[in-house]
């Protein structure tokens, strides 16, 4: 750390007692100056023959009797603890100036108008001098910046404020090891401790983020321009947000917990008040940088987080819901488990939030991807616009995930879970597994709703597009309408259809292309030719043995459903099929009229037919 020794004489004659500073001399003091509850009996000559104020001030007190004057300085930057160094000076005795205490003393230096027409080399300008030193290192900038708190306005009139911070942006945004600048941390061990309190070192951000730490030490108006004067000289703006949100970890403890609903511990903050904080999150959000993805998705949804438990403005809360749905691609499921604020709690986690969330997604990638859409576009221009489309089928994903966390809630309603699940076009899902596995859990959790009602849930996901395991699954799964069944075992039979065709088509196809390529003249030798043969007909084979187990496994799940006379009334009435005994029987008994229609004529036997 840097530091100045001003004066040659040893300062043991310049002593305390009790509140009094006293300087033994062998003189009488002939003035008396009270700083606070501490005086100070000093003489007259050495203070006015460095200060303009003071020697104006005992000019104007002191009589021709020369009695002792007596006047207050109660409002002189640094108080009493500066204006001792002060009054060391003004006797020629040895203090030194350091970055702690340098900002003050200059200030209290031009409050007391200590300049070069009351002797040479006075205090304004050593302090000057010292103050550029300062600025060319960045732990000593730090330490500068932090002190300017105590004499704010002093220091912003000598311009030592905005000297600081354009010193310490220029410096953030170059490479340290240029300069060799001691980075890490502005705790040095030589001050270990300071007014009797440890300040032990802690562990720093490494790489480009080496200043997070020291910056973030600064009380909110200070970081506030330094963030702002960093970013106008080009920092990224990755590096920004990260030290925003550095910054808001070290004062909000709320950012560094996981959401819970057993953890009570964050109404008790020890050492920051609720609405101290609240200002500080409202303040932070406002400098984060708007551009998308700049913010992890994961910081974004905490400070949304943070902000519900902390009741910050509605204004707070919709730039964070913006701002996650402007990259809700990136965010994973956890994050999106938000506990329920409100006052009136209806359901567990903020499902409200999310479907706000999730139409700010939609109002920016909708016309993008329907434009992307397979359904619309031709092949050849879906290369180009292919972003929107995948970050749509990601958000799909994550929404059925998200489905799926809820669905168990017993307090929320059919109708908020159908929004929230319609939300998306069907085309961002490619298969409907995991809107089913959601739909199944809701029916699960909520075994009171009516037929009517499973029914409009069940519309939510499209049978076609499951997959074989949840086709099979849904084909025996109890809580399905009976009519959502039949349609799964319909579309998987046709499926099987379509995939039978489809083996028989490549089969005759590739007897075809043997044929005629024997025609042409292209020769084989007879082993290789009988070796391809085989392995056709083998997979042939196979994939026709796994089609009649998957066809025998569907006519056993119709069994199951045909095992009561009841159960199948129910079934024929509603999709209108009838008993294949009846069918037979008025085939037989259409086929006997006709024969005897056919064998008489006008009443008269047909010999024709005989």
């Amino acid at each position: 750390m840097s530091f100045m020794k001003l004066g040659s004489k040893s300062s043991e004659a310049f002593h305390l007692e009790g509140q009094t500073w006293v300087c033994s001399t062998g003189l009488p003091s002939d003035v008396t100056v009270e700083v606070g509850e501490i005086s100070f009996f000093l003489h007259k000559f050495p203070l006015l023959s460095r200060s303009g104020l003071l020697k104006k001030l005992i000019e104007e007190l002191s009589g021709d009797d020369g009695y002792v004057c007596t006047f207050q300085l109660h409002d002189i930057p640094g108080g009493a603890k500066t204006f001792e160094l002060i009054a060391k000076f003004c006797y020629g005795l040895k203090i030194d100036i350091t970055p702690l205490n340098v900002v003050s003393l200059r200030c209290a230096a031009e409050y007391l108008e200590m300049t070069e027409n009351y002797g040479e080399g006075n205090l304004v300008s050593q302090t000057e001098a010292f103050l550029n030193e300062v600025f060319g290192t960045w732990p000593d900038s730090i330490k500068a910046l932090e002190t300017c708190e105590e004499v704010l306005p002093f220091a912003e009139d000598l311009h030592v404020v905005s000297r600081c911070i354009d010193s310490l942006a220029m410096k953030a945004c170059s490479d340290p090891s240029l300069f060799k600048w001691p980075v890490g941390g502005c705790k040095s061990q030589d001050n270990a401790m300071a007014n009797g309190i440890s300040t032990e070192i802690k562990p720093q951000p490494q790489g480009d983020n080496w200043w997070y730490y020291d910056v973030s030490l600064l009380s909110l108006p200070l970081f506030k321009r330094l963030i702002l004067a960093i970013e106008s000289k080009g920092m990224k703006p990755e590096s920004v947000a990260g030290c925003l949100i550095y910054y808001l970890r070290r004062f909000l403890p709320l950012m560094n917990r996981q959401s819970s609903f057993k953890d009570k511990s964050h109404a008790t903050i020890p050492t920051t008040s609720e609405a101290d904080q609240r200002a500080l999150l409202e303040e932070i959000v406002e400098l984060l940088p708007n551009k998308r993805g700049v913010t992890s998705s994961k910081h974004l949804l905490r400070l949304l987080r943070t902000a519900m438990i902390l009741r910050a403005s509605p204004s707070c809360k919709e730039n964070l819901e913006k701002r996650v749905g402007a990259q809700l691609d990136q965010a994973v499921l956890v994050d999106l488990l938000i506990p329920n604020m409100g006052y009136s709690v209806e359901t567990l986690y903020d499902v409200d939030c999310i479907h706000r969330i999730l139409d700010h997604f939609m109002s920016i990638y909708l016309p993008a991807s329907v434009t992307a859409s397979p359904l619309i576009l031709e092949e050849g221009t879906l290369i180009a616009a292919d972003d929107p489309l995948t970050s749509m089928t990601m958000v799909a994903s994550l929404l059925d995930g998200y489905l799926a966390e809820v669905a168990s809630d017993a307090n929320l309603s059919l109708s908020k879970f159908q929004a929230l699940a319609v939300a998306v076009p069907d085309y961002s899902r490619p298969l409907d597994d995991g809107i089913y596995h959601a739909v199944d859990i809701y029916l699960k959790a909520h075994p009171w709703l009516t037929d009517t009602e499973r029914e409009q849930l069940c519309r939510l996901m499209n049978c076609q597009k499951l997959s074989i395991e949840a086709s099979t699954h849904a084909a025996q799964n109890e809580r399905l309408p009976l009519r959502v069944i039949v349609q799964v075992l319909f579309f998987e039979q046709l499926r099987l259809r379509t995939s039978i065709s489809g083996w028989f088509f490549v089969s005759d196809n590739l007897a075809n292309s043997q044929d005629q390529s024997g025609n042409l003249g292209l020769h084989r030798s007879d082993g290789n030719h009988q070796l391809d043969s085989a392995g056709g007909t083998d997979n042939v084979r196979e994939r026709l043995l796994q089609i009649e187990k998957e066809c025998s496994e569907i006519r056993n799940e119709l069994q199951k459903l045909t095992k009561t006379k009841r159960s199948w009334n129910i079934f024929s009435r509603r999709f209108g099929f009838r008993r294949k005994t009846d069918s037979s029987s008025s085939k037989e008994s259409n086929s006997t009229n006709a024969k005897t229609q056919s064998s008489t004529v006008n009443g008269k036997p047909n010999r024709e037919s005989s």
